[in-house]
């Protein structure tokens, strides 16, 4: 028994379950909106489990798909595969389990969700394939980050209206913009594998970053429509302003000349903006406009 657990610790470690927390508030704010409100308790049970399967088995099937490539790349090297902290098997079965969870949650949301799960796994593991034969695996990830939002939509509604494909564009373009960024740590490692794609690698770090930077803005001028079509109020503006402002501090963090701070600029800079819109949008959800 001490063995699983140690297995199921490491496991969890190596896909950096905490960073759960870039889509999860964007999963609840999709929620709160969808119901103008709060959701009902179990929504959000079901929704939160659905968010933690499918994202577990996204990344630890992306583990187990690019073990070689990790093996190779100094950066990645003492991951858990390749380093033999835990074996291909028991990672399999972590993907199995995570997957069957996504699907029961699906389930116990309503008949749509359940009808889509399988869209929506077979896009975030379809993703961890993109970056052999696209350099635009970055738009796809943002894809599998926008049906957060989408989904927890459809489960609180049943139905998917055009304020949710907003917040999921937002999603989508925020998501693309920040992986651009972090793949340019890559950039020498894809250049020496020509089977290996991504933007940094086809246009240079220089070029990659004025793209993150432009995908950025454009989330920018979708919160703003976003916040405008639902009706919401002074709060939410707030909460788009002080995201715009983090935004523009995450570029000022990296230059292709300097990515010492790419971890500060990734991780932490992420992590508050999904936390501030879910906080500011979903405040004037709660209080301002019920």
């Amino acid at each position: 028994m001490s063995t699983v657990l140690r297995n199921v610790r490491t496991t969890c470690e190596m896909i950096k379950i905490e960073h759960t927390l870039f889509a999860l508030p964007f999963a609840f704010l999709g929620a709160l909106l969808a119901a103008r409100g709060l959701p009902r308790l179990d929504q959000i049970g079901w929704i939160t489990l659905a968010m933690v399967g499918a994202r577990s088995a996204a990344m630890a099937f992306n583990r187990l798909v690019d073990e070689k490539y990790d093996a190779e790349n100094p950066r990645t090297a003492q991951r858990a595969l390749p380093a033999g902290l835990v074996s291909r098997r028991f990672v399999l079965g972590f993907i199995i389990f995570s997957a069957a969870l996504f699907l029961l949650a699906a389930a116990m949301l309503n008949p749509l969700t359940l009808w889509l799960s399988p869209v929506a796994l077979g896009s975030v593991l379809f993703y961890s394939y993109t970056k052999r034969f696209t350099s635009f695996s970055h738009i796809v990830l943002g894809w599998c980050l926008a049906i957060a939002p989408a989904g927890a939509w459809v489960a609180v509604r049943g139905t998917l209206d055009g304020e949710a494909v907003l917040l999921a564009l937002c999603v989508l373009l925020w998501t693309a913009g920040f992986d651009i960024l972090y793949a340019c740590q890559d950039y020498d490692f894809d250049r020496q594998h020509p089977e290996l794609h991504s933007i940094p690698k086809w246009l240079g770090i220089a070029r990659a970053m004025l793209v993150a930077r432009g995908l950025h803005a454009a989330m920018f001028v979708a919160l703003l429509l976003l916040v405008a079509v639902t009706g919401l109020g002074g709060l939410a503006y707030v909460g788009v302003l002080a995201t715009g402002g983090l935004l523009i501090h995450q570029h000022r963090l990296v230059s292709p000349t300097d990515l010492s701070r790419l971890d500060a600029a990734f991780f932490t800079t992420n992590a508050f903006v999904s936390v501030i819109l879910l906080l500011t949008l979903g405040a004037d959800v709660i209080f301002l406009r019920r």
